[in-house]
């Protein structure tokens, strides 16, 4: 389980930091309007992460995913789509939707089914019981707020809220006899709080954003595996090289709680997640991203060379 939901997440990340990317020229680099002329569509940065929330593959930026253009009252929607090849034959596809009805706030969705593979398999060799699922989903609802605008002394800084929903990790430990719940796997839903920074540096030969962030959390793999009943801290940050011809270049770190016990080989312990992108800005609506992801143990198999390939659309 824990191997699984790994995977989902590096590619969530991979096609996230591609996204935040774009997201981040726009927000730092606004178009202006006339108050009698129709708003100017800017870049479309940043990206959508995995979970619905502007930034890169799997971790945040603290800048708003499409606000409000000059002359315009509310922001218009972004959607988003993502594909990671975890490895193993298991992959993640994920689905996300964001919407800033005025500058400081994003509303965001993200729908994440993850296949678990052979896992059904290597649990009925194992035990000789049959799980009835063979993949599961995960529902994201995020709320983020910018509470301070960034300057030339201070970064961006926004604050989120994000509650997730797993469907089907009840039923495979019911399947299992509780076996989920005994390892520290409590719960199928939960709700993580971030507090994300967010600084372009625009004086050097090539702009550079970094984004730097804290999440607690109690899910198990983000929530692909289920939920813990204790709250933790962990550090995520990322950075995004800018480059000519509308390219960007991206890294990123996740650290992961890690808070349940491994169950034999079956769902092994949650490692950090890092990825590498790289994004390209078609034009003011669509945005390209590729990555690739190092997730180590992703339920019963590693996930070092994890793959993921995501867009975003801006109306």
């Amino acid at each position: 389980m824990k191997s699984i939901i790994r995977q989902l997440t590096s590619r969530t990340l991979i096609l996230a930091t591609a996204l935040l990317g774009a997201a981040t020229l726009s927000a730092q680099e606004p178009a202006q309007a006339t108050p009698d002329a129709p708003a100017s569509k800017p870049a479309p940065l940043p990206l959508h992460q995995i979970e619905g929330n502007g930034g890169i593959f799997s971790t945040l930026s603290a800048y708003i995913v499409n606000p409000p253009r000059d002359g315009e009252p509310i922001g218009r929607p972004s959607v988003g789509f993502a594909y990671v090849n975890v490895g193993s034959g298991r992959h993640l596809e994920a689905f996300t939707l964001t919407e800033a009805p005025w500058k400081r706030l994003e509303l965001g969705y993200g729908y994440d089914t993850f296949d678990l593979g052979d896992l059904p398999d290597a649990i009925d060799s194992a035990t000789g019981i049959r799980i009835r699922d063979g993949s599961v989903k995960l529902h994201n609802v995020n709320a983020r707020l910018l509470l301070v605008e960034e300057s030339d002394s201070l970064p961006a800084i926004t604050a989120g809220v994000h509650f997730k929903s797993n469907q089907g990790i009840d039923r495979i430990n019911t399947d299992l006899g509780g076996l989920l719940r005994t390892s520290g796997i409590a719960k199928h839903n939960g709700v993580d709080y971030t507090l994300y920074a967010s600084k372009l540096f625009k004086s050097l030969p090539t702009p550079l954003l970094i984004n730097a962030g804290l999440r607690a959390t109690k899910a198990a793999h983000i929530g692909l595996l289920g939920f813990t009943d204790s709250y933790h801290v962990v550090a995520e940050a990322n950075a995004v090289l800018f480059l000519p011809g509308n390219f960007a270049l991206a890294a990123e770190y996740r650290q992961k709680p890690n808070d349940y016990t491994p169950v034999g080989t079956l769902v092994q312990r949650e490692d950090d997640w890092w990825t590498i992108d790289a994004a390209y800005v078609v034009n003011s609506h669509l945005t390209l991203a590729a990555g690739y992801g190092h997730f180590g143990a992703v339920l019963n198999h590693k996930a070092n060379g994890v793959w993921g390939l995501t867009t975003k659309y801006e109306f």
